[in-house]
């Protein structure tokens, strides 16, 4: 057969249908779940190369030490030895101002995992993981594409060494934000069961339960769409935060011991919003190690606020619900600013406003980034040789 002949049989032939791709596994997930994962992976390599770079002259502590301070060490205490404290502890009553999901996990961990600061890094790392992925599949559900923007702002928060530290941060975050996401497709359910999983860790969980309870009465999908039947597992997320304060009556006799302590030994103690902005902004006055620290937490509730009515603006009454709390408690229900800063990875509306409006605005992300991703880094540098930072 000659070559014209082969290509005059070839260009009549009739053209066959695309070969349909392969379906990739499920446990790869998709293309925006790996795109995820992959900023939570290089996040996790680029900031441990720093605490390299940024121990010599200024710590010798071992690695896990300079991630497990502070209250790190109280959630270990409550793992090993419960919530009467370690042999010999004078402040042991403070460790009621801490919820009892973390150290049940790292208790199980500590049958596989001798090593306490070991397992409870190890709760954040794997959390951090989860968090990353449902906040793009939240993201994308607001806009498809987005996820990669939101996820990227989110781990270059300033505060974002407590999703490396031993906190309960990321353990939070990667139960409350699935239960969120499930709420948005209705299924509200199982959103109230994870919820209440989430209020295990953190006094967090009664902010998330009343933003989910607008949710539902809000949405298509909610109170209109489910009627009446569904509206008793509202009630579900705030069931442990019950439970923890009979717990806390049987031991003391005070059902509000963990509010008690935090006043007690933190200093939070109700104040007219205006006078603990004056006393934070006093505080940051002075000269000391915790200077920049309190003008941090000064931008955060600015930040806060700002959030708020832009939630408001835009009718998002569920965020509102979930935001406005959280501004109460950390805005006038303390003498002075205490872990805002830290509070606003909590705040995953805000990384969502930056990610979609990034996304179409590329100047404005390119802005968050050059502010945020600095301030980012000398955070977890200082954080990481002994400064207390957000």
């Amino acid at each position: 057969m000659s070559l014209v002949t082969e290509i005059q049989q070839t260009v009549a032939a009739p053209k066959s249908e695309p070969a349909s791709p392969r379906p990739e596994p499920r446990w790869l997930g998709s293309a925006s779940d790996r795109a995820a994962l992959l900023v939570w992976l290089f996040w996790h390599v680029g900031t441990y190369i720093y605490l390299v770079l940024a121990a010599p002259g200024r710590t010798e502590a071992p690695l896990l030490d300079r991630l497990t301070p502070w209250d790190a060490d109280n959630f270990i205490i409550i793992a090993e030895w419960g919530y009467d404290g370690s042999p010999g502890m004078t402040d042991a009553p403070k460790l009621a101002a801490f919820f009892p999901g973390l150290p049940f996990v790292l208790r199980i961990l500590h049958l596989g995992i001798a090593d306490w600061s070991l397992a409870i890094v190890l709760v954040s790392l794997v959390a951090s993981a989860v968090v990353a992925v449902a906040l793009s599949r939240l993201s994308d559900s607001y806009r498809e594409g987005t996820g990669t923007w939101t996820v990227i702002a989110f781990f270059l928060s300033p505060f974002a060494v407590f999703l490396l530290a031993g906190y309960s941060e990321a353990p939070f975050l990667a139960l409350a934000i699935p239960a969120w996401l499930l709420a948005r497709r209705g299924r509200w359910e199982q959103a109230m069961m994870v919820a209440a999983l989430a209020s295990c860790i953190r006094i967090s969980g009664l902010f998330l339960a009343l933003g989910l309870a607008v949710m539902f009465l809000t949405a298509e999908n909610g109170l209109r769409e489910r009627g009446w039947r569904t509206l008793p597992w509202l009630v579900v997320p705030g069931l442990p935060v019950v439970a923890y304060m009979v717990f806390q009556w049987s031991r003391t006799g005070d059902w509000m011991e963990w509010k008690n302590v935090e006043a007690e030994y933190w200093g939070r103690t109700a104040e007219w919003p205006w006078q603990t902005l004056i006393n934070t902004w006093n505080r940051s006055l002075e000269e000391g190690a915790l200077q920049t620290s309190y003008r941090e937490e000064i931008l955060a509730a600015f930040v806060l606020v700002v959030l708020i009515v832009w939630q408001l603006a835009r009718r998002r009454w569920a965020e509102v619900g979930y935001l406005a709390p959280q501004a109460v408690a950390l805005l006038a229900m303390s003498s002075f600013y205490m872990s805002v800063g830290r509070a606003s990875l909590l705040w995953w509306p805000l990384y969502l406003a930056v990610g979609l409006t990034g996304s179409r605005r590329p100047w404005v992300y390119m802005l968050y980034v050059a502010i945020a991703a600095p301030v980012m880094a000398i955070n977890v540098g200082n954080f990481t040789t002994g400064a207390w930072v957000g």
